[in-house]
C-alpha cells in the first residue's frame, strides 16, 4: 500500500511540474517585459524632447524680449538726446 501511495504522490508531483509555463510562454513573457522597457525608454525620450523644445521656446522668448527692451531703450535715449545740442569734437567746452 505504501508503494502505491508513493507512486501516486510522485505521479502527482510530476504532473504539477509539467503544468508549469512552456518555453513559448516564457519567451512571450520576456518579450512583453522587453517591449515594456522599450516603451518606457521611448516615452522618456519623448519627454526629454518636449522639455528641450520648451527650453528653446523660453530662450527664444527671452531673446526677443531682450531685443525689444534694447530697441525701446535706444529710442528713449534718442528722444532724450534730441533736446540737447550735439557737441562736435574740438568744439566743446574745455581748454582751448
Amino acid at each position: 500500500m505504501k508503494k502505491v501511495f508513493s507512486l501516486l504522490v510522485i505521479a502527482g508531483m510530476v504532473s504539477l511540474i509539467a503544468c508549469g509555463p512552456s518555453a513559448e510562454e516564457k519567451a512571450a513573457k520576456e518579450k512583453a517585459k522587453q517591449d515594456s522597457i522599450a516603451k518606457a525608454n521611448k516615452e522618456k525620450a519623448t519627454q526629454d524632447s518636449i522639455a528641450a523644445v520648451e527650453k528653446a521656446k523660453q530662450d527664444s522668448i527671452a531673446k526677443a524680449t531682450a531685443k525689444a527692451d534694447s530697441i525701446a531703450k535706444a529710442e528713449a535715449d534718442k528722444k532724450a538726446s534730441k533736446g540737447k545740442p550735439k557737441v562736435k569734437a574740438g568744439k566743446g567746452k574745455g581748454k582751448g
